[in-house]
C-alpha cells in the first residue's frame, strides 16, 4: 500500500438511483448509502473525489430505453464526470498525490483501473475546470462550432441556453472563430444581461417572455447562419425560422423534452430548412475526443490570461448531488454547475458486513 488512507479499510457515501422517475425527478428517486470501498488491486487506484459534474444527458440515463449510452442501474451509485486525488496507487502510470479525472462520481472514493483515469495538471488551471471550459462541456463547444456546424468569418451565431456550462463558452468561441455577432437565449434578466456583461454576447433572448421568433428576428433581422441546440422544441423551431441560405445547425441536446412524459413536439417549419439548404446535424462529445489535447492547449492560456470567461455554480456536499442535479434541470446554474466534496482526513473503519451495514437516506 502507499498510502495511509488505505490502511484500514475507507468508508464513503454515494448517490443511487432509488427509482425511476415519469416525468420531471425529485429528491426520492435518489439515496444516500454509506458503503466500504474495496482496496485497489494491481494496475488500479483510489481517488478520494473533490469534485464532480451533473449535467442534463444524466436524465435519460435514469430511463430504462435504448440509448447512446447505457441506463443507469437500480440501486446503484450513479456515474459521471468527477475530478479527485489519488490516495493509493497500484500503477506505477498513476501515482499518490496525483489529480485525475475519470468517470465515477456521485461517490465520494472511487476504485478504478489507472487507464480509465486522466492524470491533469493543477498547475495551469484550478482543478475543478478541467469539469467545466477544460472539460467536455468546454470540447462541446469547441467541436460544435468548429466540426459540426462550423463558424466561418462573417457569421451570425445563435447559442441556446447560453448562459449554461457549454453556452457561456461557445459565444466567446464564436467571436474568436470570426462570427460578426453573437446572440444568445437564456431564462430571466438576471441571465440575459450575463451574457452581455460576461459571456461576450452582442444580443440576448429572454425565452422566459415567449414570442422567440420575434425576439430572435429583432436580434438578427437579416437572419443567422450557425444555431447551437442544447434546448430542441420551441428555439429548434425559431432557429430554423431564422436561417440563412446554407446555414449550419449542431444539434447538441434537447433539454426542454427530457421530461416529457409523451412524445416532445418537433418543428414544424423543416422545409424551410430544405428550401435554405441548411445542414442540421447531431453530435455526442465522444466522438470528438481527440479533440481534446488542441481544446485544452488553446483554452488553458485562454483561461489563464483572462480572455475566456468561465463561471460556475457550486454546491457543497455530496449529500446535495441530487439537489444540484435537480437545479441544473431547471435552469439554476449560470455555468458549470459543480458539487465540491468535502475531503476527509482521515477514513473511517468499514462497518463489519456490507449489506446489512449500507445506510440510506432517501427524500425528505
Amino acid at each position: 500500500m502507499t498510502s495511509t488512507e488505505t490502511a484500514t479499510a475507507t468508508v464513503s457515501r454515494e448517490i443511487r438511483l432509488a427509482a425511476r422517475p415519469v416525468g420531471e425527478p425529485g429528491r426520492h428517486h435518489f439515496d444516500l448509502v454509506t458503503t466500504g470501498v474495496p482496496e485497489p488491486a494491481e494496475g488500479q487506484i483510489l481517488v478520494r473525489n473533490t469534485w464532480m459534474s451533473v449535467d442534463p444527458y444524466m436524465r435519460g440515463r435514469m430511463d430504462d430505453a435504448p440509448s447512446y449510452i447505457p441506463p443507469f442501474a437500480l440501486g446503484t451509485a450513479l456515474e459521471g464526470s468527477a475530478i479527485g486525488e489519488v490516495v493509493a496507487s497500484r500503477a506505477a502510470s498513476v501515482p499518490v498525490g496525483a489529480t485525475v479525472s475519470h468517470f465515477l462520481g456521485w461517490r465520494e472514493y472511487a476504485v478504478l483501473d489507472a487507464a480509465a483515469a486522466t492524470v491533469v495538471d493543477p498547475a495551469i488551471a484550478s482543478p475543478s475546470s478541467y469539469l467545466g471550459p477544460l472539460g467536455t462541456t468546454g470540447l462541446t463547444a469547441y467541436a460544435a462550432l468548429t466540426r459540426t456546424a462550423p463558424v466561418t468569418e462573417g457569421d451570425v451565431v445563435f447559442v441556446s441556453a447560453a448562459a449554461g456550462a457549454v453556452g457561456s463558452v461557445a459565444g466567446q468561441l464564436a467571436r474568436r472563430l470570426g462570427a460578426s455577432r453573437v446572440i444568445g437565449s437564456a431564462g430571466g434578466p438576471l441571465k440575459t444581461r450575463r451574457l452581455l456583461d460576461a459571456f461576450g454576447y452582442d444580443a440576448a433572448v429572454d425565452h422566459r417572455r415567449g414570442d422567440l421568433p420575434g425576439q430572435l428576428a429583432q436580434a438578427a433581422p437579416e437572419g443567422i447562419d450557425v444555431y447551437l441546440d442544447a434546448v430542441g422544441g420551441d428555439h429548434l423551431q425559431a432557429a430554423i425560422g431564422a436561417m440563412r441560405q446554407g446555414g449550419r445547425i449542431a444539434l447538441v441536446g434537447a433539454i426542454s423534452g427530457y421530461n416529457a412524459t409523451a412524445p416532445a413536439v418537433g418543428p414544424d417549419n423543416l422545409f424551410h430548412a430544405a428550401a435554405r439548404e441548411v445542414t442540421l446535424r447531431g453530435m455526442l462529445v465522444s466522438s470528438h475526443f481527440d479533440l481534446f489535447p488542441e481544446w485544452i492547449g488553446r483554452a488553458a492560456g485562454w483561461l489563464a490570461d483572462g480572455s475566456l470567461h468561465a463561471e460556475e455554480t457550486v454546491v457543497d456536499g455530496i449529500e446535495h448531488a441530487p439537489e444540484a442535479f435537480l437545479g441544473m434541470m431547471r435552469g439554476a446554474n449560470t455555468g458549470k454547475m459543480l458539487v465540491r466534496l468535502a475531503p476527509a482526513a482521515a477514513p473511517a473503519p468499514a462497518a463489519p458486513t456490507a449489506p446489512a451495514a449500507a445506510t440510506a437516506a432517501g427524500a425528505r
